[in-house]
């Protein structure tokens, strides 16, 4: 099901600047029995976006009500928000453009991250590398061509999920997760000056772990980082955690901060 605006319609106008040039942004919620989990961190998380992107200002409490209404019908699945920047003139510049448009959809979450969440999941190096922009990286802008190609990768070897790295060959995320490890009570995350996606589950946690005496730092660094960790795990808003069983030849069967974090992660 889908809202434009509010109102329940399925067709988006091709002049819309989404289409024409990807221009905006989305994020995507966990429903649970008809309730939107961390609605207000999805809520900021798309104020930012939209300061960095240059967008007129957001009624936002338009967008957490349109939510809200979508949400409405109960049960459990997802809910995906895309703000774009509207419809305007032919051409880059957006200052014909009209206000921006709320895109919700409603749907059920992958049957797989049950699986992956109780049984763990194995891990790839992906061939793609990220581009490195500091003036996206973070937001979950709607320029996925990078992933789409991630995706396409993943699909041909034998692995549930991708590492990927940027052109620089520090470790950045999963091609739909962020990633953690942990030697002892020391905790890492890569940082995301240049590439990736800030994931509200990656937010959670930096804010959750020290207040349990777990140092917990964003690194830049390669990926043979990787081999000694005690754990490793995934996070994002859907799964919303998933431990790691293996990258490679490199297995890791240490469950503490994942069996830590569940009871915070609305597991």
């Amino acid at each position: 099901m889908f809202w434009i605006n509010g109102k329940l319609i399925p067709q988006l106008k091709m002049l819309n600047r989404a289409c024409q040039f990807g221009d905006g942004f989305f994020t995507t919620a966990r429903l649970l029995a008809g309730q939107i989990s961390f609605l207000a961190l999805h809520l900021e998380r798309m104020q930012l976006a939209a300061k960095r992107l240059l967008f007129t200002q957001l009624d936002i409490e338009a967008i957490r009500k349109n939510m809200l209404i979508a949400a409405a019908t109960g049960g459990d699945g997802f809910i995906k928000v895309i703000i774009s920047r509207g419809i305007s003139n032919r051409g880059y510049s957006f200052n014909s453009c009209s206000d921006p448009v709320c895109i919700i959809e409603r749907g059920s979450r992958p049957n797989y991250y049950d699986i992956w969440h109780r049984n763990g999941l194995r891990l790839t190096i992906n061939p793609v590398r990220l581009s490195r922009n500091p003036l996206l990286a973070g937001i979950k802008h709607l320029n996925r061509l990078e992933q789409v190609l991630i995706k396409a990768y993943l699909e041909r070897e034998e692995g549930d999920e991708a590492i990927v790295l940027d052109t620089d060959e520090n470790i950045v995320e999963c091609c739909s997760a962020n990633i953690f490890w942990r030697y002892g009570k020391k905790v890492f995350t890569p940082a995301l000056n240049y590439a990736g996606v800030a994931g509200i589950m990656r937010q959670q946690i930096l804010a959750l772990l020290p207040q349990f005496g777990y140092s917990c730092e964003e690194v830049i660094t390669g990926i043979s980082t990787l081999e000694q960790a005690d754990e490793i795990i995934i996070t994002n808003a859907l799964l919303p955690i998933a431990p790691v069983n293996s990258i490679g030849s490199y297995n890791y069967d240490n469950r503490t901060l994942f069996n830590f974090l569940c009871p915070y992660c609305q597991c």
